[in-house]
């Protein structure tokens, strides 16, 4: 069910694919053009409507793509005999079901308990009155009790998230340290980034059909054009995104905020202005959550499905839109060769450096670390000593270097590469 204005576009095909992903089965879609009603959100009549389709249907729930205050739920309740949920309480249930990880599945409950405590107040009082579907188990709490007890869980979820937040951190300095690139990919629920990423890194993390396959972050290192780069696959956006979930997966999202590079992922292959909408909520996600001025490339995704003057047309008309497109089908692997050479031309330049230094274990054991974590070009033994040349980004090779001189090595060049 959705209500709109009339210059809204319509929406009831995201939520039709929202309610599969979350496990519905749709028997029926309706729509209405009108302003909200204080007690349903829409009109009584079309709340009687929906009533004979819930009576002839055998439906077991209706859900609403406006958000639905709880007075408007229980009203509906009332009329329909059925429980009515809104967008976020779906995303949630959509969320719950794919959620592998012990962080998801903590986000997840602290943004389920939030929306409780915004909601518990109303509840407990209209659960008082009368039972109703989505209404019953309230009665025996009073207000102040039932707060304190989801403040008392709501804490306890943030310091659980709090240490994996601390160890998060920890892990991205170490890589740092160790002189990794990172580049986070980013685009709307579905756009095929889990496949890119396996495209990227070849390997295989969940895909699948539906919105939200990937919740949680994945990490690979790759080497792309002699840079160690890792590649991070994050949780896929949406339009209007609730806060409640923004700030539950903010840590999770904080992996995009510290990237050297975006990958902004699109599907090349819907309607051109379906592509516009999803992409200007992919650039308003990205600088809600803080991550400004970072390098952006857009992977024009699902080519496979577009013929030749399709794909130069989107190309084009997206321009305006976002910055240093290459055209890319993640399933048949085409361009991806054209994507990683671009991404990595936007990465940080590398800095080239070489030195002598005396042989010993002790030097032995540092070009071993040097071949780790840098891309060593050249290496040559002469009357006990081994010169080397190596490439890294600036702040690992200032790292290094300095270890040459505890070694009692020679810095001899220092150059700056070009991307």
């Amino acid at each position: 069910m959705q209500r709109r204005l009339a210059n809204k576009p319509s929406s009831l095909e995201e939520l039709e694919n929202l309610a599969k992903a979350a496990g519905y089965r749709v028997v029926a879609s309706v729509e209405q053009i009108r302003k909200a009603d204080p007690r349903f959100q829409i009109g009584k009549g079309k709340v009687e409507m929906i009533a004979g389709l819930v009576k002839k249907n055998n439906v077991d729930k209706i859900i609403f793509d406006n958000e639905l205050k709880s007075v408007q739920a229980y009203n509906v309740a009332k009329v329909t005999g059925v429980e009515s949920i809104d967008r976020l309480q779906l995303i949630l249930e959509i969320f719950t079901r794919r959620a592998s990880t012990t962080e998801a599945k903590l986000q997840i409950q602290l943004a389920k308990l939030r929306y409780e405590l915004a909601h518990a107040k109303e509840k407990v009082r209209l659960a008082k009155m009368e039972e109703q579907p989505g209404f019953m188990g309230l009665g025996a709490y009073e207000v102040d009790v039932y707060h304190e007890a989801v403040q008392k869980q709501i804490h306890t979820i943030q310091e659980k998230l709090k240490r994996i937040k601390r160890k998060r951190g920890m892990h991205r300095r170490r890589r740092r340290e160790l002189g990794f690139i990172s580049v986070s990919l980013a685009g709307y629920t579905y756009s095929g980034k889990s496949t890119l990423f396996n495209a990227l890194v070849q390997e295989t993390v969940s895909t699948g059909k539906g919105l939200f396959t990937t919740l949680s972050t994945t990490t690979r290192m790759v080497t792309l054009m002699g840079k160690r780069v890792l590649f991070t696959d994050t949780v896929g956006f949406i339009d209007r995104l609730p806060l409640t979930l923004v700030e539950a997966f903010h840590s999770t999202l904080e992996e995009t905020i510290f990237s050297d590079l975006i990958l902004l992922i699109v599907d090349a292959s819907e309607q051109l202005n379906e592509i516009k909408r999803k992409l200007s909520v992919c650039i308003d996600t990205i600088q809600r959550i803080g991550a400004y001025g970072i390098p952006v490339v857009t992977a024009l995704n699902k080519i496979d499905l577009l013929s030749k003057s399709e794909i130069l047309q989107r190309a084009k008309a997206l321009e305006d839109f976002t910055a240093n497109i290459v055209p890319t089908s993640a399933l048949k692997k085409i361009n991806i060769d054209l994507l990683t050479q671009q991404i990595s031309k936007h990465l940080r330049n590398y800095v080239q450096a070489t030195f002598s230094i005396p042989l010993s274990d002790e030097s032995l054991s540092f070009l071993s670390w040097l071949f780790d974590f840098t891309n060593v070009k050249n290496v040559k033994y002469e009357n006990n000593f081994v010169y080397v040349v190596f490439e890294a980004i600036p702040d690992f090779v200032d790292k290094a270097l300095g270890r040459v001189k505890q070694h009692g090595g020679t810095v001899r060049k220092l150059v700056e590469l070009d991307s």
